[in-house]
């Protein structure tokens, strides 16, 4: 029996599905808890990124998850890229892409995972393009953005078909969910750049390691591993 998605709070309009999602959280509520909406007032990514989408275009979820596995991340972005495709591919740390006409690397979802160690319990929120009709966006964010192009009512069945992919995933050891991430790795051999500080070093991505760091070796030959922070393409805009 699946325990994900049970309670399930959905809101017309609601400032921040993974606000309300940790509210309930440090209230006691369960395992599997979802929190949806069908817009968000302020919707956030990573690092306080403002994230905006026109009212019944994407899926906007956020799930507790008790005792949640050390590579929740990844498992969340497998789970996502997954249930969009065989070409969506996942740039480290959060960002689920998509090639589109109007972007060769648009993005397709982002993925926020907000952790409590100390109270074992963790959000996972995602927000996924679903619906989102690309006209409607301004210019400079068309060009950067993808799309699944489904209907509004489609999103009620993507949620459980994510929901029912994650549950899976969840229960897979280490080694398996990181295969999974290669195979849609879209930074491997890639050329990019990245900030240490306020220093922006640049290099050839090699994959993730074991716990989930992004492996980079320099030109000079010196591999490294990022745990957090924000990498950039430089073949290509992102």
């Amino acid at each position: 029996m699946r325990q994900l998605g049970s309670p399930h709070l959905h809101f017309s309009s609601v400032g921040s599905t993974n606000d309300h999602a940790r509210e309930l959280a440090a209230a006691g509520a369960p395992h599997g808890t979802l929190v949806s909406a069908d817009h968000q007032s302020s919707g956030r990514g990573r690092q306080g990124r403002e994230w905006t989408a026109p009212p019944g275009s994407s899926l906007l979820i956020s799930l507790l998850l008790r005792n949640p596995p050390e590579l929740l991340p990844l498992v969340a972005a497998v789970s996502v890229a997954e249930v969009c495709g065989p070409d969506a591919r996942i740039k480290w740390p959060n960002d689920i892409l998509l090639a589109s006409d109007e972007s060769p690397r648009g993005k397709l979802a982002g993925i926020l995972c907000e952790a409590r160690p100390q109270a074992n319990w963790a959000v996972v929120g995602v927000g996924l393009n679903a619906a989102l009709d690309l006209e409607l966006l301004p210019s400079e964010l068309r060009g950067r953005a993808a799309t699944l192009g489904l209907r509004s009512d489609q999103r009620a069945p993507l949620t459980e078909l994510l929901l029912a992919t994650l549950e899976q995933n969840l229960s897979l050891p280490n080694d398996e969910i990181l295969a999974l991430w290669q195979q849609r790795d879209a930074l491997i051999g890639e050329q990019i750049s990245w900030s240490v500080g306020e220093l922006s070093e640049s290099g050839t991505a090699l994959g993730v390691s074991a716990e989930g760091a992004l492996v980079v070796r320099r030109a000079d030959g010196l591999e490294l591993e990022l745990s957090a922070g924000e990498v950039h393409l430089t073949a290509a805009a992102d």
